[in-house]
């Protein structure tokens, strides 16, 4: 083991929240490594901050919270100075959490009585205000949101939503106070926590916003958020932006995009990369579940062929109504599980048996689904794509262990062109 340089330690819930959170601490200069899922070695190289890429967000609370306690236990271990617990910036959860449960578990561990929530990212149109979290210009409730397969979000008030979720008494602290400063913060957490409350929501609309929080935040153990809130905090340990953080080793070998999210963004990235003109192959659950093993030979059959000349699109990506029909004959778990499981072995098979060594995989359960099936363990972050989406590098059994180029992306990230413009950026 390495003499720790370790400053913070961070608990993501999904993979593609966990490089959008890494992406923000190289951005601010530190040298960050991600791992997928908790390491059984100790951390043998430097780094200012080590991500732990859970694939905890739908899974039952005491699992989630089972496996960051792990995660806790681990970065405790190699020296972390503080703990960061990320989640979606559209604060996907269901009633029974896990972003609660998870949060107030780590908090007894650490034996803080207090912290923060806020998912605000206004890179990517984020925004919290009065406890309310927007997209874009409409409300949570209102946007696209309301309808994911998975974590459906209906109600824009964190307050409320949080305060479900936990047993601690849920505060605010809100843009008037957010505006005065990192000072004004202070004494509002001091005197939030004088009325008992545990968690407060912050409010934030900018980055300066973002930058403000940053200060007050340098004392507390354990800081819960979204990818925003990263920005503030690598200057409480004197770090400054530099590009040598974001170096990666130079992409070669074949391209592909895997897609299997259906949120409305990753929707038009798909729609864009089809007009565009390039080979696209949608993957049906109906047929997954009948033919299985021979759907997924039969993609990887039409794609040789077609890679020589440059990317291919993989997709199971769909609009709101196919996704509801789809789930009413194969249950909600059922197909999303069946896709996954399938969109892995796709991707693993476009890596090992199609020479692909530049893979963009598009949505959070896929995306955890296709690096587990890869064998990655541990992720190199390099320079952002797009707010949140940046192009990591890995090492890979099924590259015979030569370097892989991978884009996470989270499905509400990006804009229409991403798939097109993310082989370009490399």
């Amino acid at each position: 083991m390495v003499k720790s340089t370790l400053k913070i330690g961070c608990i993501a819930d999904d993979f593609t929240g966990a490089t959008d959170l890494a992406n923000n601490l190289v951005r601010a200069g530190m040298r960050v490594v991600q791992t997928i899922g908790v390491p059984a070695a100790p951390l043998d190289t430097e780094a200012d901050a080590v991500v732990v890429a859970l694939k905890s967000r739908t899974l039952p609370a005491a699992e989630a919270i089972a496996q960051s306690l792990a995660a806790l236990a681990w970065l405790q271990a190699q020296g972390a100075q503080q703990i960061y617990f990320k989640y979606c910036s559209t604060f996907d959860s269901t009633a029974a959490g896990n972003i609660g449960p998870v949060a107030e578990a780590l908090m007894d561990a650490l034996g803080t009585d207090f912290t923060i929530a806020t998912p605000a990212f206004p890179d990517n149109q984020r925004t919290v205000f009065k406890g309310y979290l927007f997209v874009g210009d409409v409300l949570l409730s209102e946007s696209g949101m309301r309808d994911h397969p998975l974590t459906p979000m209906r109600d824009a008030n964190l307050v409320r939503v949080l305060q479900a979720q936990t047993r601690r008494k849920v505060g605010l602290i809100d843009h008037a106070v957010v505006a005065q400063g990192a000072a004004a913060i202070t004494d509002r957490i001091a005197s939030l926590r004088a009325e008992g409350v545990g968690l407060a929501v912050v409010d934030a609309v900018s980055n300066a916003d973002l930058l403000r929080l940053g200060p007050a935040l340098k004392a507390m153990p354990l800081v819960t958020a979204g990818s925003g809130v990263a920005i503030g905090l690598p200057a409480n340990f004197g770090v400054a932006a530099s590009d040598t953080a974001s170096v990666l080793p130079a992409a070669q070998g074949l391209q592909a995009v895997v897609s299997g999210s259906c949120s409305l963004a990753t929707n038009r990235q798909v729609q864009h990369f089809i007009a565009s003109g390039r080979p696209a192959r949608a993957i049906d659950p109906l047929q997954l579940a009948a033919y299985g093993d021979k759907a997924v030979a039969d993609v990887l059959a039409w794609a040789r062929p077609l890679l020589r000349d440059g990317p291919v699109l993989v997709y199971s990506t769909a609009d709101a109504g196919a996704i509801q029909a789809v789930q009413g004959r194969l249950g909600a778990a059922e197909a999303g599980a069946l896709v996954e499981h399938h969109l892995a072995a796709i991707a693993r098979g476009l890596v090992a048996e199609c020479g692909v060594r530049q893979l963009v995989v598009a949505g959070g359960e896929t995306s955890g689904a296709c690096v587990q099936a890869l064998g990655v363990a541990q992720l190199k972050i390099g320079a952002q794509i797009d707010p949140g989406v940046p192009w990591c590098w890995a090492q890979s059994p099924a590259a015979d262990n030569a370097g892989l180029h991978l884009t996470l992306k989270s499905g509400n990230f990006g804009t229409h062109d991403f798939f097109t413009k993310a082989f370009a950026r490399l």
